[in-house]
């Protein structure tokens, strides 16, 4: 007898693996346009213009497919993931890395994925299992690590690090507000009208962003579009196909894979060579991605096994 699990199955892990992968790296890869854009633009400017181009993108991509409105049942998830992720958390990361080193700004980020682990096994009854803890636990140091080795760029304050503090919490509740959305909408859907509301919430900055796109070098509005373009309208969508097809918790832990690739891009991208205490802080983190999305020999090979099975909704669980 085959023990295998079938091939739909395989697909379908291969499919959100591949999903996953390809929000990582271009979530990664805003660091290096951040940067750029960063100095031309204040964070709530270069937070709208991010979103606008976002929306613009994924708007021609409905249109194209003719994707229909979310249904009723969706929004409720759809709204408090675009205010809180894709609003909030955008323009409080922006302005919090403006206040503190990098090194820091890295370390409270991180708690982001164990907000969404707490959350996501209290709100939608996402399960923990050991491997995911201690897959979790290897990455956060290899994350503490990497911010270790990064401090002492830059002055820090009380107000960045709280603004860092905060974009985790919003950063995290988004996550897990967007999880029972995409029980009955699409990935895309999910995304396009998600990052419409975060557009809407940062409609006050919009007087920046006129004043500042006037002044601003064409490599900094470059960037700025490059950001709404590839990390957010292409890599949040990849990222609801993959959190669909899988647990909120196991997704937030995929992200510590971003802190390896951040110092690979930085080296390749700005010359920024790093340390040996910031490689072993990167390969902690990927090592820690392999044993969080890992499963017991038991449980691979159990007949019929499937990627995550996928928690019923319960009313009032996207909060």
């Amino acid at each position: 007898m085959n023990d295998s699990p079938p091939a739909p199955t395989r697909r379908a892990e291969w499919g959100a693996a591949a999903a996953a992968t390809v929000t990582v790296v271009l979530w990664a890869s805003a660091f290096v346009s951040i940067r750029s854009a960063g100095e031309a633009y204040s964070p709530g400017a270069l937070a709208l213009g991010r979103l606008l181009a976002g929306a613009l993108t994924l708007g021609v991509i409905c249109l194209l497919r003719r994707s229909a409105w979310p249904p009723r049942s969706a929004w409720r998830g759809i709204a408090i993931s675009g205010l809180l992720w894709f609003g909030f958390y955008m323009v409080a990361l922006n302005w919090g890395e403006q206040q503190v080193d990098a090194g820091t700004a890295a370390l409270v980020v991180n708690i982001g994925p164990i907000l969404i682990a707490l959350l996501g096994a209290r709100l939608l009854g996402d399960p923990m299992p050991p491997r995911l803890l201690a897959g979790m636990a290897v990455s956060f140091a290899g994350a503490v690590t990497v911010g270790l080795s990064m401090s002492g760029e830059g002055g820090s304050s009380v107000l960045g690090v709280v603004l860092c503090l905060l974009a985790a919490v919003a950063y995290a509740g988004g996550v897990v507000a967007q999880k029972p959305a995409l029980g009955s909408a699409s990935p895309l859907q999910v995304t396009t009208f998600g990052c419409l509301v975060g557009a809407v919430v940062c409609l006050p900055f919009a007087g920046q962003l006129v004043r500042e796109a006037a002044a601003a070098p064409a490599s900094a509005t470059l960037n700025m579009v490059y950001l709404g373009v590839f990390p957010t309208a292409l890599a949040f969508t990849t990222w609801a196909y993959a959190l669909s097809r899988t647990t909120a918790s196991r997704m937030g832990a995929t992200t510590y894979a971003a802190p390896a690739l951040v110092v690979l891009m930085s080296w390749l991208f700005l010359g920024e060579v790093p340390g040996l205490l910031t490689l072993v802080g990167g390969v902690l983190c990927l090592a820690g991605v392999a044993v969080s999305r890992s499963r017991s020999a038991a449980r691979a090979g159990a007949p019929g096994a499937v990627p995550e099975p996928r928690p019923e909704r319960a009313p009032g669980s996207a909060r």
